[in-house]
Parts: C-alpha cells; structure tokens; sequence
C-alpha cells in the first residue's frame, strides 16, 4: 500500500503540473461537447484529434485522449435529457427516464445527478485502476511470445463474441484489420510487402489516417441521412439541485453502477454501452416501482449513467497492464501510446512510471474538471447544439485533411483517409461496424511478432499454444467463446440482437 501511495504522489507531481492541466481541461472539454454532438462520439472525436498530439510528449497525448474519452461520457448525457438524441451510444438509457423527468420539469435534477453519478463512478474506477493494473502488469510479465499470442486471440475473439453485429462479421473486420497490418517491410526478413510499389507504405498503413478516415469522415458521410429531430427541454437552473428524496433514490444505483460498470469495462466489447444496458435492465429488476420506469425514473438515469461512466475507465485496466485493447477507443490510445514511443503493457508501469501514474493522477483531476464543467455550463453547451450541421461538418472534414497531412506531410495518408472514409460509410450501410478492423491493425504488429517467435522457438511445432499451461486456458477460453456464439445464433436471436435493435433507435 506504500508503494501505491508513492506512486500516486508521484503521479500527482504529474498531474498537476500546468501543461498537463491543460491539456487535460482541454480533453475533459472537447469530450463533453463531442458527447453532446449526435453522430460524432468519442471514436471519432478521439480520431481527428489524434495529429493535434503528435507535438506533444506521451503524458499530455494520453491525458488530453482520455479525457475526451471519458468525457463523452458526460456529455452524452445533456442531449438524451434535454432532447432524447443521445449524444453518444453509451447515453441511449438515459434518454428513456431523463427525458421523461424533463417533461417534468425536473431537468436540473436529472442533469445534476447523471453529472454527479458519473463523478462517484468515474472516481471509483480511477480508485480500482490504481489497485488492479500494477498487480495484473507483475503477473503478465510471465507471458512469453506464444501467451502473449493466445492473449491477442483472445482478445478479439472476446471483442467479437460481444459485438452487436454477428460474430463472422466482427471476425471479417478484425481479420481485414490484420491483413491491412502486414502492409510494409517485413521486420524479420526486411522483404517489402504488399505495397504495391508505393514507398510511403514502407512503414505500412499508418492508424491515424485509417482511424480519423473510418470514424471521423466515415460518420460524418453517413449522419447527413439520418434525421435528428428533437426539441430542447431547457434545465430549470432554480431547480437544479436534486430533492432529498432523489438523492435517496439514486445513491444504490449509482453504487451498483459502478461497480457493474468497472467489472464489464475490463472485458473486451463495446463496454460503456453494455454496462449503460445492463445496469438499467438491474435497477428495473430491483425496483419496488418498476412500473415508474419509463416515465421519469430516477434510478434509470443514475444506474446507466454511473455504469457508462465507471466501464469507460475500467477499460484501461487491460490496455495498459497487458497491452491489450478492449475497444475501438483504446486502440486508439494505445496507438497514441506506441507512436510517442510508449508501449502499453506490463513494462508500461515499470519503464515509464511517470507516464502511467501521472496518467492515472490525471484522470482524479479529470473527474473533478467534469463535474464542474457539466453543470455550470450546460446552458452554453446547449447552445452548441443550435450551430447548423450544415456550418459545423465542412470544417470537421477541413479539420481531418490538414491534421491527417500534417502527421508525415504525405499525400498519401489524405488518399488512405478519403479511401477510409467512403469503406467506412459503405461498411456501416451494409451493417458492418469498422471498429474491429481499427483494433485488429493495432495489435497486427505485435500479434504477428508473437506468433512467429512462438514457431521459431518450437521449430515450427503448433503444439507449443497448447503444451504451455497459461496459453492453452486462453485458447480453451476462446473455444468456450466461440462454441456459446454458435449456440447463440441457432438460436436466432440473443441479447446482442436486442442491443442492437435498441442501439439502431439513435440512428
């Protein structure tokens, strides 16, 4: 415990530093608005705004990444309770029982406690951060090429077994996502691969463009068709603070929302929106009035709210104590972490202590910047909502071109991006989600080194995966994963169908 607590000193040191403030203002501020925003979300914001960070040092790039991450988280919540348009997908719960409590003229309350529940979640995530990650790092020291391999697998395999569309299709993308990671030279054979001449591809596809052009102008092509109608609720500011007996009414589910949250935040999927789904389908199953959900429920604004905001840290856990992303959104991170030199994983804590818990520093001071940004100001948050789409998406996508251009001066990263671009908004007209190809060429590089050293320390022997003990219970884990995802689609129709279906109601 010790330890810990001279490690977050050290962390603090960090954190509070004014640069680092700063940027972590500056994320915690961009993420509420990209939260608010219908049709861009944190993926997307984290997308384009990943060339902003190359100037600076890892500790900033990720702070002010995170932030804007963790942020959405927030935000989202304004426009579900002012207007039923969720701002971000995690948000989609809350506009059932927050708009309904606004109609009621109880918008200040429903603001205030999804700000203050996001506060308490976001917090007690940040508090098991600190407690899991160092030890799970110590642990996954004893990985070697083939565990590390088997842990990959496991991954996205995992990824896919959660995802709301099927599993071939997530297993498609993810694939497409590795392949596109063997473009460059061969760093075993120095042999020039895939690249169809081109030597800007020497270095294989780069992230951000593949990112910012898959999520960024991908979403900004396909929003246009889709309507968004809502009429703003505005938040009685004299009733802003919540009853006493609201306030009653919201303190277990927001503990259980936490805790649910963080648990379902380290498993590799969709978390924050997962957790949003099951916490509400608890707190209705609990309730003595389920009949009040629906209608303006308390509980079904605190739980998910809280759930989305304690499974959004709780997804760093893996990231960056085993160098494996659960999502999209940390693959990106994790991208933001390897270009600045900075590889996640377990020597992450090690080797760069002042990066990993000046990290974690920040996401306290984070949390704090939040609550005082979401309340306050949610009256000029709104107003952003007024700026005509038609104004706001040319410049976004001026936005994407100069920072996609501006990483290596290349042509030919604004031609991978415009190319991402049209493959994402026709990827998600055909029902497919990109985000497993973003996280299949992050790891791409680490998964195919793995393997190889692996084969190269059997002689080419497969049975190497299966005769190390750790390895072979991640692959059974997978073949567990893999037989319940054919159960499920003889079936017909799980609980993925029906996340789906209700995920398709912001669209």
């Amino acid at each position: 415990m010790d330890g810990i607590f001279d490690n977050l000193l050290l962390g603090f040191s960090v954190a509070f530093r004014p640069d680092v403030l700063i940027y972590a203002f500056l994320g915690c501020l961009v993420g509420t608005l990209v939260g608010m925003l219908p049709g861009i979300g944190p993926l997307a914001g984290i997308s384009i705004l990943l060339p902003v960070t190359f100037g600076l040092d890892a500790t900033k790039a990720i702070v002010m990444l995170a932030g804007i991450y963790y942020g959405s988280q927030y935000g989202g919540s304004t426009t579900s309770i002012l207007m039923r348009i969720p701002g971000e997908a995690a948000s989609v719960m809350t506009c059932i029982d927050g708009y309904a409590m606004a109609r009621k003229g109880r918008a200040g309350a429903a603001l205030a406690i999804a700000a203050v529940g996001s506060f308490i979640a976001g917090t007690f995530g940040v508090i098991m951060l600190t407690l899991v990650a160092p030890p799970l790092a110590n642990f996954a020291l004893r990985f070697g090429p083939p565990e590390y391999t088997a842990l990959l697998v496991l991954g996205l395999v995992f990824l896919a077994y959660m995802s709301t569309t099927s599993l071939a299709r997530t297993m498609i993308m993810a694939c497409s996502g590795l392949l596109l990671g063997c473009i460059g030279i061969d760093v075993m054979s120095g042999h020039f691969r895939y690249a169809f001449d081109i030597k800007e591809l020497g270095d294989g596809i780069g992230l951000v463009p593949v990112a910012v052009g898959l999520f960024g102008l991908g979403e900004i092509l396909s929003t246009p068709s889709r309507t968004v109608t809502g009429k703003v609720v505005p938040p009685r500011f004299s009733e802003l603070m919540p009853s006493r007996q609201e306030w009653r009414q919201s303190a277990m589910p927001v503990a259980r929302g936490s805790v649910l949250g963080f648990m379902v935040g380290i498993v590799p999927g969709s978390a924050h929106i997962i957790a949003s789904f099951l916490s509400y389908a608890v707190e209705k199953r609990v309730s003595k009035t389920p009949e009040e959900f629906g209608k303006g429920a308390v509980a079904g604004v605190a739980g998910p709210e809280s759930a989305n905001n304690a499974a959004s840290t709780g997804a760093f856990v893996p990231m960056l104590a085993l160098g494996l992303p659960t999502g999209p959104v940390t693959a990106v991170l994790m991208a933001a972490l390897l270009i600045h030199g900075v590889p996640p994983g377990p020597q992450l804590v090690t080797d760069h202590p002042q990066v990993f818990w000046g990290f974690v520093a920040s996401m306290y001071v984070g949390n704090l910047m939040l609550l005082a940004l979401n309340l306050p100001l949610v009256g000029l948050f709104v107003r952003v909502l007024q700026i005509p789409y038609a104004y706001l998406y040319p410049l976004i996508i001026m936005f994407c071109i100069v920072g996609v251009y501006l990483v290596n001066n290349s042509i030919v990263d604004v031609w991978i991006m415009l190319i991402m671009g049209v493959v994402g908004y026709t990827l998600r007209k055909f029902d497919f989600d990109p985000a497993p190809l973003v996280l299949g060429l992050v790891i791409a590089p680490t998964f195919e080194l793995s393997l190889r050293q692996s084969l190269v320390m059997s002689s080419g022997n497969w049975t190497i995966f299966f005769s190390r003990p750790i390895a072979a219970v991640l692959f059974a884990i997978c073949g567990l994963l893999l037989v319940l995802s054919a159960l499920s689609w003889l079936r017909q129709k799980d609980w993925r169908a029906k996340l789906a279906e209700a995920e398709a109601g912001e669209k």
